[in-house]
C-alpha cells in the first residue's frame, strides 16, 4: 500500500524547500482541477515559527496539518515555548507510520515538506507517508521533480550563506524546471513561503508573488543578455591564429654563417 501512496505524491504539483543557516523557503506550484475552479492551497501555516508545503492528496495533508497544529497548541499550553520542529516531524512520522500496520487503515497519500526554526536554527524536513523522514539543505517533491533536484544539487553550496531574496530566486528557478514547456510561472499557480529566525511564517499568495516573479523574471533576462556576449567572447578567441614563430633576422643568418 505504501507504494500506492508513493504513487499519490508523484502525481501531485511540485513543491520545493531549500534552507540555510537563517531562513527556510518553501515554493509550490498550485493546480486547479478545471478552469471555472479555484486553485488548491498548497502550502499551510502550522506556527508562527513552522509550516508545510504538500504534494499529493490534500484531504490527508488537512489531518496531519491539523495534528501538528494541536500539538503546537499544546507545546505552548504545557511548556509555554513552541513546538520543536523535529519532535514535530517525527510526531506524524509516527501517526503515520501506525497506518501502515493496522489492517483497516491506508497510509497518508501525502509527501510533505517542513520547515520551521527553533533554537537550534532552521531545518527542513520531508515526510514520506510510510513514516520516513530525513533533514535537508535543498528538497523537491512531486511531479517532474527530479528537474529540480538536479538544479539543487549543482547549487546547494551557494544556500548556507545565501539571503532570504536569494534562496527564493534558487527556489523558484528549481519549481519552473519542474514545468511543462508549455506552462509558466505566474501570480495564479505560485505560492511563496518563508520563515527565518528574526521573521514569523509568511506566505506570499495570488498578487503577493508577483514581486518574486517579476524579480525571477529581471534576473533570467540578465543571464540571456549574458551568455551570448561570452559565447561569442569564447569564440573569438578560438577563431585567433596561432602566433607564427618570428623570422629569422639578417644578423642571426651571418651569425649561423660565421660558426
Amino acid at each position: 500500500m505504501v507504494k500506492y501512496a508513493l504513487e499519490a505524491i508523484k502525481q501531485g504539483s511540485a513543491a520545493v524547500g531549500i534552507t540555510s543557516k537563517n531562513h527556510v523557503v518553501l515554493v509550490a506550484l498550485k493546480r486547479n482541477a478545471e478552469e471555472l475552479g479555484s486553485y488548491q492551497k498548497k502550502i499551510i501555516k502550522i506556527d508562527n515559527h513552522m509550516g508545510i508545503a504538500l504534494a499529493g492528496l490534500a484531504p490527508d495533508a488537512r489531518v496531519l496539518s491539523n495534528f501538528l497544529r494541536q500539538q503546537a497548541m499544546s507545546s505552548k499550553m504545557v511548556f509555554n515555548r513552541p513546538l520543536n520542529v523535529a519532535k514535530a516531524v517525527y510526531s506524524i512520522a509516527d501517526k503515520a507510520q501506525d497506518n501502515t500496520q493496522s489492517a483497516g487503515g491506508r497510509p497518508y497519500g501525502v509527501g510533505l515538506l517542513v520547515a520551521g526554526v527553533d533554537e537550534n536554527g532552521a531545518h527542513l524536513y520531508e515526510f514520506q507517508p510510510s513514516g520516513s523522514v530525513l533533514e535537508y539543505v535543498g528538497a523537491a517533491i512531486g511531479a517532474r521533480s527530479q528537474a529540480a533536484r538536479t538544479f539543487l544539487e549543482r547549487k546547494y553550496e551557494e544556500f548556507a550563506d545565501a539571503t532570504k531574496e536569494q534562496l527564493i530566486e534558487y527556489a523558484l528557478t528549481a519549481l519552473r524546471d519542474t514545468l511543462s514547456q508549455d506552462k509558466e510561472l505566474n501570480s495564479l499557480n505560485t505560492t511563496v513561503a518563508v520563515v527565518g529566525k528574526d521573521e514569523q511564517f509568511t506566505i506570499y499568495d495570488d498578487d503577493d508573488v508577483q514581486q518574486w516573479l517579476d524579480r525571477l523574471d529581471s534576473l533570467s533576462n540578465a543571464r540571456n543578455r549574458d551568455e551570448p556576449q561570452q559565447e561569442q567572447q569564447s569564440q573569438e578567441q578560438a577563431e585567433q591564429p596561432a602566433e607564427q614563430p618570428a623570422e629569422p633576422t639578417e644578423q642571426s643568418d651571418r651569425m649561423d654563417t660565421d660558426e
